[in-house]
């Protein structure tokens, strides 16, 4: 068995002090090395965190964030964007992948358990079971000694986020007269006037899986909405689960999805809470159908409203940049759907991409984008142009226009369809981890996710506004 190294005396803490290895003797160490834009990264997290207090004084956690993007490199957007997927625990800041090269890691997520004598047990490479990776911890745990009480305290974070009515808001829905936010990180989702006075909360604002009525309903970080006259469905990231929202009655209920992630079957689906979905991301809906784009499997799905049915409807699960048709082609996890016609475009983050998909035929084809590691901030035609992990696509209904909330570069760029090229709006200054958009009413409404706020953009003046969301 290995001894671990210790970590580099120059890794960054973001929000609470980790310490060193040798600081941690005597108890079990889940070194996990992540990235913060990746869907697989925050899961392996939360387990993570699941097994810590479950095991509380015997087991610590300690994430170490290596950049995938430039805009990563910046320690606060690092941190913002772990925070989105609801980890606390120690994260160092690997900028310069010192700690990546210094314990031989190739991939994330990758977590190594390091048991009371310091010694590497366990490498785990990607998403091994969490019964599996409990097992392994369990082994571990068993021989130590129970901690006293005043070890029991784990570390309290640094400089948490604000209090403010909203907690990194992502999927937007808007109307001539009502605005629908996805309140990710209070684990809701708001009906607000375009003034942003609230409504109605749908979700108890807590983490939960249940059906019911506004507020006795359950959510666990919703991102994605998509509208059709009374009826809101939601992507219950989560809770890796398709929700609808009835908004004549007031009653949120489970179309498919039974809380954990897994690995989708195409058929009807009879019994809802028996349906595996893999983090549900973003909404399209046609023709009666509502399209998903998974963040865990890579793939686009469908759910027909009218016979229930779950299809696959492109992607080989494998993380790429891939043209083809149907199963051939490849998505770097998708994460914002837009809809038109017969046309279904798919923002893929991972790809920093913008890619199209014929609904009829399944083929898909790349917009914008290079592949996984080509990335940047160019403006112009589409074979130079570059994105940077964008997070949101919308549509205006009037134009062929898409506008796109390119999250790593702070800004919202607009895509003339048709072969036009992609160019850069003037703001007046950068956003903050845009997550989410929509266009209605003359306006381009932006989640600007990390400041934990919506705003609206005036399409005709060009004036960036905030929406004051209060009660």
């Amino acid at each position: 068995m290995d001894i671990a190294p210790e970590l580099p005396q120059g890794l960054q803490w973001l929000n609470a002090p980790g310490g060193s290895l040798h600081e941690q003797r005597g108890r079990i160490v889940a070194l996990a090395f992540v990235n913060a834009a990746s869907a697989w990264c925050g899961q392996r997290l939360n387990e993570i965190a699941q097994l810590q207090a479950r095991y509380l004084g015997r087991l610590q956690a300690l994430a170490v964030h290596v950049p995938r993007f430039d805009s990563e490199r910046d320690p606060q957007q690092a941190l913002k964007r772990l925070r989105r997927h609801g980890v606390s625990m120690p994260i160092g800041h690997d900028a310069d992948w010192v700690a990546w090269q210094r314990f031989g890691i190739e991939a994330w997520p990758t977590v190594l358990l390091i048991d009371g004598e310091g010694h590497i047990r366990h490498r785990l490479v990607g998403l091994e079971p969490l019964a599996e990776l409990e097992r392994m911890v369990a082994t571990l745990c068993d021989g130590l000694q129970s901690p006293p009480d005043d070890d029991l305290d784990t570390p309290r974070e640094l400089h948490p986020e604000p209090r403010t009515a909203l907690r990194f808001p992502t999927g937007l829905a808007v109307t001539g007269e009502r605005l629908f936010v996805a309140d990710s990180g209070h684990h809701r989702v708001l009906e607000c006037t375009h003034s942003g006075r609230i409504l109605r909360q749908f979700g108890m604002k807590a983490a939960g899986f249940a059906d019911g009525e506004l507020t006795l309903a359950g959510f666990c970080r919703p991102h994605g909405l998509v509208l059709e006259r009374e009826a809101l469905y939601v992507a219950d990231t989560g809770n890796h689960a398709l929700r609808h929202v009835n908004l004549f009655t007031g009653t949120v209920n489970t179309l498919c999805g039974n809380g954990r992630p897994g690995d989708a079957v195409e058929g009807v689906v009879r019994s809802p809470r028996n349906v595996a979905l893999n983090h549900p991301h973003a909404l399209a809906l046609v023709n009666n159908r509502v399209y998903l784009a998974q963040a865990g499997d890579n793939r686009i799905w469908s759910y027909d409203l009218g016979n229930h049915e779950l299809r696959q409807r492109a992607g080989s699960g494998q993380l790429d940049v891939r043209d083809g048709s149907g199963a051939m082609a490849a998505f770097a996890q998708p994460v914002a759907l837009a809809a038109v016609h017969q046309a279904l475009y798919v923002c893929d983050a991972v790809g920093s991409a913008v890619r199209s998909m014929q609904l009829r035929s399944g083929v898909v084809q790349t917009l914008l984008g290079q592949g996984l590691w080509e990335f940047g901030n160019e403006d112009g035609p589409r074979d130079t142009a570059r994105l940077q992990n964008p997070q949101a696509i919308a549509l205006s209904p009037d134009a062929p226009q898409m506008w796109i909330a390119d999250s790593g570069n702070g800004s919202l760029r607009m895509l003339r369809l048709g072969g036009g090229e992609l160019t850069t709006v003037a703001l007046p200054r950068p956003l903050q981890g845009p997550a989410g958009l929509a266009v209605a009413a003359g306006a381009v409404w932006i989640a600007e996710t990390d400041a934990h706020q919506v705003l609206r953009y005036d399409i005709a003046s060009g004036e960036l506004s905030t929406v004051a969301i209060e009660e």
